[in-house]
C-alpha cells in the first residue's frame, strides 16, 4: 500500500532533481548551447566522409535530414575527397546532365569529383561560424562582461547577407540555375571595375565574387548574431539563475 507520505517524499525528490537540472542549465547555458550548435552544424561535413568510406546509407540520410535547411545546390557547395573544392555548373553537367534546381540538389558527387558537404557555402559560413564565434565570445567572457551590440550594428551585420541572398533568389527565380542573370555574370561589377579582375566576376566557384560574398557575408552575420544576442542572453540567464537558484538552494 502506498502511503501519502511516501508520495510526498517522491514528489519532493523529483522537484529537487528538477531544480538541480534547471540550475545546471542556467549556470552552463553557453557550454550546452555551443556543444549543441557545433554538433548540429558539423554533422553535414560527415556526409562526404560517410560517402567516401562507402557508408552510402549514412551519407544519404544526412543529405536528406539537412535538405529542408539548405538548397544543397552542388555548384554552390564544397566538395571533399575529390579533385577540387568547388565545381562550376558546366563541370557538374559533364557527369550529371540536369540544370533544374530540384534535380541538381540531389547530386551529391562522384568518387572522382568527391562528395559535397550537406551545407551550401553560405550555410557553412553562417551556420557553422555561429558556434565558432560563440567560442570566441566564451573566451572573451572569461575576461569580463561584454556588452551586447547595438541593434543598428546587428542589422548592419545582417544586411549584406540578406541583400546577397535576396538578389540571388530573385536572379534564380527569373533565369533559373544557369550562367545568366545579374548575379550569375555580375556584368554590372565588371563594368564598375573596368574588367580589372578577369575570371573573378562570373560563376559561384572558388575565388569568384559570388563565392567571396557568401563567405564574408555569412561570417559577418554570424558575428553580429553572436555578439548581439549572446551577451543579452548571458545577462538575462544570469539574473534568472540568481533569482531561481538562490530561492531553491
Amino acid at each position: 500500500m502506498i502511503h501519502k507520505a511516501d508520495i510526498q517524499i517522491h514528489n519532493q525528490t523529483l522537484t529537487q532533481w528538477a531544480d538541480k537540472i534547471i540550475c545546471f542549465c542556467l549556470r552552463h547555458w553557453l557550454g550546452l548551447l555551443l556543444v549543441s550548435l557545433l554538433l548540429v552544424t558539423t554533422i553535414p561535413f560527415l556526409a562526404p566522409v560517410a560517402m567516401a568510406a562507402g557508408w552510402t546509407d549514412v551519407g544519404t540520410a544526412i543529405y536528406i535530414i539537412y535538405s529542408p535547411f539548405c538548397h544543397q545546390l552542388p555548384q554552390r557547395s564544397w566538395f571533399l575527397f575529390g579533385e577540387k573544392v568547388t565545381y562550376t555548373l558546366t563541370e557538374i553537367n559533364q557527369v550529371f546532365p540536369y540544370t533544374d534546381q530540384w534535380s541538381l540538389r540531389h547530386f551529391v558527387g562522384t568518387p572522382a569529383m568527391g562528395w559535397k558537404v550537406a551545407w551550401s557555402d553560405r550555410m557553412i559560413s553562417f551556420y557553422w561560424m555561429t558556434p565558432v564565434w560563440g567560442l570566441v565570445y566564451a573566451a572573451l567572457r572569461q575576461r569580463g562582461a561584454i556588452r551586447p551590440l547595438a541593434l543598428k550594428i546587428i542589422l548592419l551585420a545582417l544586411a549584406p547577407l540578406v541583400i546577397d541572398g535576396v538578389t540571388h533568389m530573385i536572379n534564380d527565380s527569373i533565369y533559373g540555375v544557369s550562367a545568366e542573370g545579374f548575379r550569375d555574370t555580375n556584368a554590372w561589377l565588371r563594368q564598375l571595375t573596368d574588367d580589372a579582375f578577369p575570371g573573378f566576376y562570373a560563376g559561384d566557384h572558388f575565388g569568384t565574387f559570388n563565392w567571396w560574398m557568401r563567405l564574408l557575408t555569412g561570417i559577418l552575420a554570424a558575428w553580429g548574431l553572436v555578439f548581439g544576442y549572446f551577451p543579452w542572453m548571458n545577462n538575462f540567464l544570469r539574473r534568472e539563475e540568481n533569482h531561481y537558484c538562490s530561492r531553491v538552494a
